[in-house]
């Protein structure tokens, strides 16, 4: 627990345990290229909440796309965010939807540092 609170403080939760599960067999080195990568494409939940209030001042959706549910992202933008019912849901439920996605991100990521054994990383923005 003392690599996740040294590599990534930020986590907490759910979040925070399972990427502790996933520093398991890594190597320092691995774990900071994992690090690395993990900050770049993982979402803030105060974010998600932010651009989830949006819906209520016409970009329903926005926080859909942004965590890459392109599907849903417009379909609350053609329906006002199922009349407002869909975002009122998403507001409660914020942090379920950050967690989804970094829960995938992580997984993803520590999948492609371990298959990259001692070569280097440099990960790449909207990746």
């Amino acid at each position: 627990m003392s690599r996740i609170l040294q590599y990534l403080p930020e986590l907490t939760g759910n979040e925070q345990l399972y990427v502790a599960q996933l520093f398991q067999g890594m190597s320092d080195a691995e774990v900071a290229q994992f690090t690395t990568a993990y900050r770049v494409r993982r979402r803030d939940p105060q974010t998600v909440l932010l651009l989830a209030l949006l819906g209520f001042f016409g970009a329903a959706g926005v926080h859909r796309l942004w965590l890459g549910d392109i599907g849903m992202g417009i379909v609350y933008l053609i329906t006002a965010g199922f009349c407002f019912i869909g975002t009122i849901v998403d507001l409660l439920n914020y942090r379920g939807l950050a967690d989804r996605y970094n829960l995938q991100i992580a997984q993803e990521t520590a999948a492609l540092v371990r298959g990259l054994p001692g070569a280097s990383f440099s990960p790449q923005l909207g990746a």
